[in-house]
């Protein structure tokens, strides 16, 4: 049972490993403010996913409040990075290569007082 814990563990740190790479990879090679912001919406949950799931196999005491923590930063993260890249849009920072904007149509983007 040891064993099975430990193989579950290894494939869910390297899970969340892998997902840290790629994210941190795509910071550092991604045009804009947007597709940075979609790498490291991918790093911070699912790689930290991973990475706190890998953990509770290996250190079963804290196991729940891992766990609990893992479901937190689901449920959080992703509504934190829509937020950073609602207000990049409202400062008016636009895509570096957008075909089509629908935010922009019917909208006044002008800074109000």
């Amino acid at each position: 049972m040891v064993l099975m814990s430990e193989i579950f563990g290894i494939a869910a740190v390297a899970f969340g490993l892998f997902f840290s790479v790629v994210g941190i990879l795509g910071l550092v090679r991604m045009p804009d403010v947007y597709t940075r912001l979609h790498a490291s919406g991918k790093v911070s949950t699912l790689g930290l996913f991973g990475l706190l799931v890998g953990t509770a196999f290996f250190l079963p005491d804290t196991a729940l409040k891992l766990i609990a923590l893992a479901i937190f930063a689901i449920l959080t993260l992703p509504v934190s990075t829509h937020a950073i890249a609602k207000a990049a849009y409202g400062h008016g920072i636009t895509p570096a290569r957008a075909s089509r904007d629908d935010l922009a149509e019917g909208r006044d983007m002008s800074p109000s007082a």
